[in-house]
């Protein structure tokens, strides 16, 4: 056995992988020049051109901001009515309390 496990932090992949997937260099001279496995440089580069073709596949479910904004308006506004007609009920609720 060799040791300890390296662990690699999701920046190192992407960098792996982003070299893999360029293709200047063979995935011999990234596995000596990173210390990585082929096969783990290979199955980061399958996974990165997976999740990038499903960015591109999809339609990114990115919010809409008018549509929040004109609801987020429309209830600010429901607030202040609903504000005005309780302070105008607690005012004639104390005029027939006395």
């Amino acid at each position: 056995m060799s040791g300890k496990r390296m662990s690699f932090s999701a920046a190192e992949k992407l960098r792996v992988a982003l070299e893999a997937i360029k293709g200047e260099i063979t995935i011999a001279e990234i596995s000596s020049k990173y210390s990585v496995h082929a096969t783990q440089i290979n199955k980061w580069k399958r996974q990165a051109l997976d999740y990038m073709s499903a960015a591109f596949a999809d339609k990114l479910k990115i919010p809409d901001t008018s549509v929040h904004d004109k609801e987020l308006a429309e209830l600010y506004q429901q607030i202040g009515q609903l504000k005005v007609e309780n302070d105008f009920l607690k005012k004639k609720c104390n005029l027939f309390s006395r």
